[in-house]
């Protein structure tokens, strides 16, 4: 593995843990030129193509790393782990694999990440729901927050 800060081509694992049930081996590394520390991901590359159906009617390839570049975002400022995150991105990648499906339109990909949101930040998934829910005003986000308080009242 290349350091991503020297670019040494060497580095040496330091930590292995097992993450999303197995499924994805994280690896605590360190350079030893540099002493940099970094952590990688390696997880089972699925050869199904899942391809989403976008609102303007364009057709591209699943990529599981967009879906995880909107939960960053969403969760920045934060004190959410990148193991929770990325958690979040597999739980929404194993529902597409599961439905079987071809194609799936990129609305239920949204909705399925912003249920994995809601169960883990509130303030992730307003600001997740405000991006692609496209709210326009201050009155769209108060009644997400007002759907959110009742949710929360009837359970």
């Amino acid at each position: 593995m290349r350091c991503p800060k020297c670019k040494a081509s060497e580095t040496r694992v330091i930590e292995t843990r097992t993450a999303d049930e197995g499924r994805i081996v994280r690896r605590r590394r360190e350079c030893p030129q540099c002493s940099s520390r970094f952590t990688t991901y390696e997880r089972v590359e699925e050869k199904k193509v899942i391809w989403i159906s976008k609102k303007d009617g364009r057709r591209e390839a699943f990529d599981r790393e967009k879906i995880f570049r909107g939960v960053r975002k969403a969760c920045e400022k934060r004190s959410i782990s990148l193991e929770k995150m990325e958690e979040v991105v597999c739980k929404v990648e194993d529902g597409l694999l599961a439905a079987g499906a071809g194609e799936i339109p990129s609305s239920i990909i949204g909705e399925l990440v912003m249920e994995e949101l809601a169960e883990l930040d509130k303030v992730a998934y307003v600001r997740f729901a405000s991006v692609y829910r496209e709210f326009s005003d201050l009155a769209s986000f108060q009644r997400e927050i007002s759907d959110i308080l009742d949710r929360k009242r009837n359970i």
